[in-house]
């Protein structure tokens, strides 16, 4: 799980510790864990404070049945529950600060899921058939699909993957 010897309550514990979980043991998330998940996302910021941003949960049948969107279905049918992400119309005002925010609104529900040790995978390439998607779960037109995010209890971490250093990532 977490290396031995790191405190477990810092904020740079979670970040350069938070991993893409792509396999699931079978166990049960509450729905109050997973609200609070969504709870932590809300509290992003927000160009205007427009909280621009929607979530509907998944799991059982209607999670498994999105998995024939996607290449990576092993994913969708492991997790416990999907937590879909969409951009409000109602409430957006720029739609770039509003997709920015809605990023913001997903790493803090990451990492709040890691600080509970729920795994997460944020997925992209499902986006590629969200109209598809919002037509069979019958979502209204004012709401965009943004991401899926796959919520598991993980077994164990991926290894922590190579970064690069940081004057190469700072322009001079």
């Amino acid at each position: 799980m977490r290396p031995k010897g790191v405190k477990t309550d810092t904020l740079e514990v979670a970040i350069k510790n938070r991993r893409s979980i792509r396999q699931f043991i079978k166990k049960e998330i509450t729905k109050a864990l997973v609200d609070k998940v969504i709870d932590a996302g809300r509290w992003a910021p927000s160009g205007l404070n427009n909280q621009p941003w929607a979530f509907k949960v998944l799991d059982g049948e209607k999670k498994d049945s999105l998995s024939r969107y996607t290449k990576y279905s092993r994913i969708i049918t492991g997790a416990n529950k999907l937590l879909l992400v969409f951009l409000d119309k109602k409430y957006s005002y720029n739609y770039e600060k509003d997709l920015m925010a809605i990023g913001a609104c997903i790493e803090n529900m990451l990492l709040y899921a890691y600080s509970k040790q729920i795994g997460t995978c944020w997925l992209g390439e499902i986006l590629n058939k969200k109209k598809s998607i919002q037509k069979i779960l019958k979502i209204p037109a004012n709401f965009e699909l943004t991401a899926v995010i796959a919520l598991g209890y993980y077994s164990k971490l991926a290894k922590l993957p190579q970064r690069r250093k940081i004057n190469e990532l700072i322009l001079k």
